[in-house]
């Protein structure tokens, strides 16, 4: 199966002749879909367990499956996985970034369901593309991967906004989870053999990006140990919807590398001190978009 992402033109930031229904989604983000967003970026999260009735909070760097469940590598000698070796049920919250100084006004969402200890090679290996740094201990005998479905939901979209939601609200449509998750292997292998210029774009960063997931919700892109997560405009369906947002991504990214970089004049003074400055009327202006 192949992508094509037309590479741009010289002298312009457009990405070929991108199909017109390419456009950025300005239109303000459901409770389901900004969880779901917030989940999917979360490189680290708050899980908290319970032992014989004592709540019991721990840090926790998850991932998800194509399906949204929650995927964690955790240890048999720590506290929490003999929690919930004992109690599998559980929440995870993650957070988004603060609009200010005050960390109420971050999103966040907090996920509750049941916890299960998991044999799974590709779920393990989508771990590993999302968190490259736990390869160093992944294989040691006390490591497992624990996979938890989320069966209710709370998202705050910052001060005084929330939301409950159900394990449906926050499900992905299963047939295009299945139908991305089958594609994504070709998806991942044309677009970094053929497409590197576009991974750069899309990461917003130079060097040599690869793609290393894709899903329904959007892709994730690593340099090293360095991973980004890029949400699409709105959740996809098949192939076709995947190639229609990696050209709006590049297309973006490359116009967002071609601004120029808006620079103020600085007054400048003499020797002699403030007298000798010019006035404001003879000072070069400032750039105009």
């Amino acid at each position: 199966m192949t992508i094509e992402i037309p590479a741009a033109s010289a002298g312009t930031a457009a990405v070929g002749d991108a199909p017109a229904d390419i456009r950025a989604d300005t239109s303000p983000d459901t409770p389901p879909w900004a969880a779901r967003k917030l989940l999917r970026a979360a490189r680290a999260g708050t899980l908290a367990s319970s032992m014989q009735g004592q709540p019991f909070a721990s840090l926790v760097t998850p991932a998800t499956a194509p399906d949204l469940a929650v995927l964690l590598l955790l240890s048999d000698l720590s506290e929490h996985t003999r929690h919930l070796r004992a109690d599998p049920r559980c929440s995870v919250l993650v957070c988004g970034t603060a609009e200010g100084a005050n960390p109420q006004t971050a999103p966040r969402v907090t996920v509750t369901g049941l916890a299960e200890a998991v044999k799974d090679a590709v779920l393990t290996a989508r771990y590993l593309a999302l968190h490259p740094y736990a390869a160093l201990y992944a294989g040691f005998g006390d490591f497992g991967l624990w996979r938890i479905r989320p069966l209710n939901g709370l998202f705050v979209g910052g001060f005084a906004r929330a939301a409950r939601l159900r394990a449906a609200d926050l499900a992905p449509d299963p047939a295009a989870v299945a139908a991305i998750a089958a594609a994504e292997a070709d998806i991942i292998a044309h677009c970094n053999a053929d497409h590197p210029d576009a991974m750069s774009a899309i990461a917003g960063s130079s060097g040599a990006w690869q793609l290393v997931a894709v899903d329904v919700d959007g892709c994730d892109l690593a340099q090293d140990e360095r991973v980004v997560r890029v949400a699409w405009s709105a959740p996809v369906s098949d192939t076709g919807d995947v190639r229609r947002e990696l050209i709006r991504l590049a297309r973006a990214g490359r116009a967002s590398a071609e601004q120029p970089a808006i620079t103020t004049p600085q007054p400048f003074a003499s020797p002699q001190g403030a007298g000798n400055l010019p006035d404001a009327r003879q000072r070069t202006p400032a750039p105009q978009e």
